[in-house]
């Protein structure tokens, strides 16, 4: 396969392995944020994609899906259990989600970390061609910059950091945080999905490191700079308006509102099964409101999705009985024939059954203890053509600092979440049509393609200014 100019590492490739009915093999896009940002820009350049392709042990030699070049990285099961199970998933995701639930550290789970890191860069490193790019992405691959620049010093690297950036305070517990910010610091530019998180990592490079900093940009001990800057991720919202349009998704969003009953106002939350959603908080809110009085059965059903996610991991497995234990109290003191408190769908669903539901609710609930950005809140409204709805928001979401007209909230004050949702339920049509209107604006204005370009572009300004500096000197 010739070298590219442009080459993507994520953890996972874009596609997912389907066997058919009659047993052929095919690979199928996958469904997923970081796959629906990239994947439009990837048929625009001369790109590869190095990943994982979701399965242990598979010796794939690079193949073409859907127009792009895959190049697929093999992870052993040990390695899925320490570097992605453990490490990536039981140290770094809980840590850098304000230590929710405490974080593991295990040294054999940080060697597998960095010797999958190396496989990674490895293959990137074989794959971009001279003078090239290489965009890496997320949590899992923090070690990747610096290993690239270290094999490729030829090439512009940047690194999108998806998930949040702790405060020191908390990153400083974690025994290996030199040789993370390292890593990070192998890049050109490092972005982040709030001010806040670049803040929190500018912090800690100058706190530990030592290096000299600069509005946001660090200067390393051999002159070069790295910018770090928030580039705050979207969706693309061509699709889910496109849907929204249709007469049999719209007839589908009244099918919906039908088999629950008619309620008055239908109430949405969409998560994965993650304990960084606040999906326990929400549910006791909704209880509380149903127990005093506030809401009834007859008034206002709520729909909780819950898409499975990390099965193996211990956490999860608990956090996934609390929530089943939860659901059902409140139904069983609640529900009557005819209607259902809660309606619960531990399964993900196609992205149009997702629109159905999206226009069936009056008001969704975003109310995550910490998140990057949240697209859920995004591709709600990217759907409301109608100017109805009501999105309330956590406002330690990174979504938050964009959509300024949701009813905001502390997902941890229980009493504060009972209130926005009664606000919400209550708003009168005139003030969702104007708060809606403000956040359609601002997700159609600053979709998908205006993150990628943005951050392109910062990419492209740090190659010259380096190659001049290379220059110079």
């Amino acid at each position: 396969m010739a070298a590219a100019e442009f080459v993507v590492v994520a953890n996972r490739l874009p596609v997912d392995r389907i066997i058919t009915a009659d047993g052929e093999e095919i690979w199928r896009t996958s469904p997923g944020g970081l796959v629906a940002a990239l994947e439009p820009m990837m048929h625009t350049v001369d790109g590869a994609w190095v990943g994982w392709a979701g399965l242990p042990d598979q010796q794939l030699s690079p193949f073409e899906a859907d127009g792009i070049r895959l190049i697929p990285v093999t992870l052993s099961e040990s390695e899925i259990e320490e570097y992605y199970e453990g490490f990536s998933n039981d140290t770094i995701w809980p840590l850098y989600h304000d230590v929710i639930e405490p974080p593991q550290y295990h040294r054999e789970w940080w060697d597998a970390y960095v010797s999958v890191n190396l496989r990674f860069a490895e293959a990137a490193a074989a794959a971009v061609a001279k003078h090239g790019t290489v965009w890496v992405h997320d949590y899992q691959l923090q070690l990747v910059p610096e290993m690239v620049r270290n094999l490729r010093p030829d090439v512009t690297i940047g690194y999108f950091h998806h998930i949040p950036f702790p405060a020191h305070g908390l990153y400083a517990q974690l025994p290996w945080r030199d040789q993370v910010l390292r890593g990070l610091l192998g890049a050109d530019v490092v972005g982040f999905q709030r001010t806040q998180d670049t803040a929190n990592f500018v912090a800690a490079v100058k706190r530990r490191l030592g290096l000299e900093t600069k509005a946001n940009a660090v200067t390393l001990s051999d002159g070069r700079r790295v910018h770090a800057k928030a580039f705050p991720i979207s969706i693309d919202t061509t699709p889910y308006r496109e849907l929204a349009r249709r007469p049999d998704i719209k007839a589908r969003a009244v099918e919906i509102r039908e088999s629950l009953g008619n309620p008055k106002r239908i109430l949405l939350g969409v998560d994965r099964l993650d304990y960084t959603k606040g999906i326990r908080h929400r549910i006791k809110a909704y209880g509380e409101l149903l127990d005093q009085g506030r809401l009834s059965v007859e008034d206002a059903t709520f729909i909780q999705v819950a898409s499975p996610s990390r099965e193996r991991v211990d956490a999860y497995m608990h956090l996934r009985d609390e929530v089943e234990l939860a659901i059902g109290r409140i139904n069983g003191d609640h529900d009557t024939l005819g209607h259902t408190a809660i309606r619960y769908l531990h399964q993900g669903f196609p992205r149009e059954e997702m629109v159905a539901m999206y226009l069936a609710a009056d008001v969704m609930l975003v109310t995550a203890l910490r998140d990057g950005m949240n697209l859920v809140a995004k591709e709600y409204v990217a759907t409301r053509a109608d100017n109805r709805g009501v999105l309330v928001l956590s406002e330690f979401t990174g979504a938050a600092d964009e959509l300024r007209q949701a009813v905001r909230v502390n997902p941890h004050d229980i009493e504060g979440v009972k209130d926005a949702i009664m606000t919400a339920v209550e708003m009168p049509k005139e003030e969702q049509a104007r708060r809606m209107r403000s956040l359609r604006k601002r997700v159609l204005e600053h979709d998908v393609d205006v993150w990628s370009q943005s951050f392109l572009k910062a990419l492209d300004d740090a190659s010259h200014h380096r190659h001049s500096a290379e220059q110079r000197s």
